[in-house]
């Protein structure tokens, strides 16, 4: 369990399989589409966004993604005063790997545009090392709390030189030639700004952050997953976490980390403790080393229900507060109170 890449390699051999699985602090897998063995259809290519404002008590969320028999955009607003989400979803079908998904977590981008919603989603290398991340939107159709409408704006964020991440690469156990590459930045400084009908909402590099989950993978059909991330100040330090199970078989390795002033912090198993009757309800979360135990309350439940023939969707994405402690590799715990992020539960058949 918990087994540590530390060398620069192919992510995929010649029979379309993990080279070596596990875990790293940085992507060191390289990904190469032509190398799975599957129909374009089974592949899936991702690139999400969540930048919160923890003084705002408010959101964003921006969504790119090639599942193979449809390519998914999305925006998405929520007011944690208000308990509101607003989002508008594009659908572009069968783009099958021509979207625009590139191998590099840290150079590249996608681009989308329809009368629904624009992203532009750019990332590339500095001088020195560090990566600059540039997102540009707009959603005619999504409202405030008040319905007033019309979303557009830019936001940067600024992945430091050395800011360490949750890097992953696993197999599904009753079929290894489907892979889960994927790769969490948490703590990544956002500043910038966005209008929503007439108001301007504003983001801080120094209190407020943004984390990016970017994901190349071959699916099994159907599969159920718990995600839940959060990044902000703690002792006026950057702190964030990563956790997560349920999505192809995590033996060599879970995705379970702290990240504080820039560094990871590798945690074993974590476990979600939902009421499934009511996402609503407060949920709790455990770890089998005891090094995360918190409660979460939450504030908004974003969901969404899909039934198309044989494709289902069943979609929980909670945003609330954490309430608990964690420990550092060292043993320094750290106590977190009201801490925004989110935590999820979504089944998929497709």
């Amino acid at each position: 369990m918990q087994h540590e890449v530390t060398r620069a390699q192919a992510l995929l051999d010649g029979r379309g399989r993990i080279v070596e699985e596990g875990w790293a602090r940085r992507p060191l897998w390289a990904y190469d589409r032509r190398a799975i063995k599957a129909s374009a259809l089974r592949v899936k290519e991702w690139d999400y966004y969540s930048i919160l404002s923890h003084d705002g008590r408010y959101a964003l969320t921006l969504t790119a993604s090639d599942l193979g028999y449809a390519g998914l955009y999305a925006i998405c607003f929520l007011d944690f005063e208000a308990r509101h989400y607003s989002q508008v979803d594009s659908l572009r079908p069968f783009p099958l790997g021509r979207a625009g998904f590139g191998p590099d977590s840290d150079s590249g981008g996608i681009a989308y545009r329809d009368a629904k919603l624009e992203l532009r989603l750019s990332y590339a290398r500095e001088e020195g090392g560090s990566v600059k991340r540039s997102l540009e939107f707009s959603a005619p159709g999504i409202a405030d709390a008040a319905g007033k409408k019309g979303l557009a704006g830019r936001l940067e964020l600024d992945q430091p030189l050395g800011l360490e991440s949750m890097n992953i690469a696993t197999s599904w156990a009753e079929k290894r030639s489907a892979f889960y590459y994927n790769r969490k930045i948490n703590c990544m400084p956002a500043s910038g700004s966005f209008e929503l009908g007439g108001r301007a909402y504003g983001f801080d590099a120094a209190r407020d952050f943004g984390a990016l989950d970017w994901g190349r993978g071959r699916w099994t059909y159907e599969n159920r997953w718990y995600w839940g991330s959060a990044s902000g100040l703690v002792g006026g330090e950057a702190f964030g976490f990563n956790i997560g199970y349920g999505f192809s078989d995590r033996s060599p390795a879970s995705e379970n980390a702290l990240v504080y002033r820039g560094r990871l912090h590798k945690l074993d198993e974590v476990r979600f403790h939902i009421d499934e009757s009511d996402y609503l309800k407060p949920w709790r979360f455990s770890s089998s080393d005891g090094r995360f135990e918190m409660d979460f309350s939450p504030l908004v439940d974003r969901r969404a229900d899909t039934a198309i023939g044989p494709i289902v969707s069943r979609q929980h994405q909670v945003f609330g507060e954490f309430n608990g402690f964690c420990r550092l590799d060292d043993g320094t715990e750290l106590r977190l109170e009201r801490f925004l992020g989110f935590a999820e539960d979504v089944y998929n058949r497709w």
